[in-house]
């Protein structure tokens, strides 16, 4: 980024060294030139600084999270690779948006019963015959619902 700055630098002073005249109009248009890539050059090393701190402080949280994911998962976790998946923000908002925001799908969370982890079902797995398993535990989970309004027991 110096370098850029250097070049605007001594094309100021070639200018200078060639004489222009800041009273003709060819002349102030070079200066006025000079000076806005003089600004530009700032700007871009401005930029530039504040794009390698954003750098360093993505790969802190980067590390903050793996720590965080080998202390929730432990030995799975360790199996991970970066490598293997080639993930974009675009990818996983569609991913959200599909499995979360369709319509007809309304999700809510339980705890299972046996291992205590909280569990995503959706009303439409209700209504199927087929049991909620567990992801965690792999039991089945039943699912027991209370009628506390008055007009239903009648």
């Amino acid at each position: 980024m110096e370098d850029l700055i250097k070049k605007v630098s001594y094309l100021k002073g070639y200018a200078d060294g060639l004489d222009i005249s800041p009273k003709s109009d060819e002349g102030k248009l070079i200066i006025k030139m000079l000076d806005l890539l003089g600004e530009m050059a700032d700007a871009i090393e401005d930029l530039t600084v504040r794009a390698e701190e954003s750098e360093d402080m993505m790969d802190e949280l980067d590390e903050c999270v793996l720590a965080i994911a080998d202390d929730l998962y432990g030995d799975d976790f360790e199996d991970y690779d970066d490598d293997d998946y080639d993930f974009d923000d675009d990818d996983i908002m569609e991913d959200y948006e599909d499995d979360y925001e369709s319509e007809g799908n309304d999700y809510f969370e339980i705890e299972c019963p046996n291992c205590g982890e909280d569990v995503m079902v959706d009303f439409d797995m209700i209504d199927d015959d087929n049991a909620i398993i567990c992801p965690n535990c792999h039991d089945e989970i039943e699912l027991e619902f209370e009628c506390n309004d008055e007009e239903a027991g009648e």
